[in-house]
């Protein structure tokens, strides 16, 4: 598609696991025209994955859950591959796009019942099943983890309120849901190129 790939676009698309030769119209633009933009993300790629608070298994799985959340089906397979070189099991896999999934449904559902803000709909049962979140492959705190970062993508101001409180009633600090979120929001913008 375009001629040269430089030595900043090879090293984002690294950080992802995915091959140099990767194309994409917006990243292959700015990667001739300006590649200051493709540092920038590249930097920001990189520190949201390396962010100690979350450590390498944790993050790539925040990543993928995003990933998979916006449909980006390059990255969903690079960052898999990536995951289990990192010793992530099918199960585990398989309980992110789970999570994902059941946060979709919550979220449209709750935002629904926040925009509304009427008693008859906020008293109604959900009528949702969430049995997935009781006992996590995952452990409890991560799965909530990932539960607020794609409400937080999602932009569901309930849900990502419930399950901040939650995640840190399991014992992760502020510093860890602040990583999660600015990684969430650095691969959602990321995507957006892709």
């Amino acid at each position: 598609m375009f001629g040269t790939i430089s030595e900043t676009k090879k090293s984002l698309l690294a950080e992802v696991n995915l091959p140099a030769e990767f194309e994409s119209l917006f990243l292959d633009r700015l990667n001739e025209a300006d590649h200051r933009y493709i540092k920038d993300l590249k930097i920001n790629v990189a520190n949201a994955l390396k962010a100690p608070s979350l450590g390498e298994k944790d993050a790539v799985l925040l990543a993928l859950g995003v990933a998979i959340n916006e449909k980006s089906t390059a990255l969903i397979a690079s960052l898999e591959a990536l995951a289990q070189q990192r010793g992530v099991s099918e199960k585990e896999l398989n309980e992110v796009a789970a999570c994902v999934s059941l946060m979709n449904a919550n979220n449209v559902f709750y935002r629904f019942r926040h925009f509304m803000n009427k008693e008859s709909y906020n008293n109604m049962q959900a009528g949702i099943r969430m049995s997935i979140m009781m006992n996590p492959v995952l452990g409890k705190e991560f799965f909530e983890l990932l539960s607020l970062v794609i409400s937080a993508v999602n932009g569901c101001e309930m849900c990502v309120t419930s399950h901040e409180a939650s995640v840190k009633s399991h014992g992760a600090s502020e510093q860890r849901i602040f990583d999660a979120v600015r990684l969430a929001a650095v691969f959602k913008s990321f995507i957006t190129l892709l």
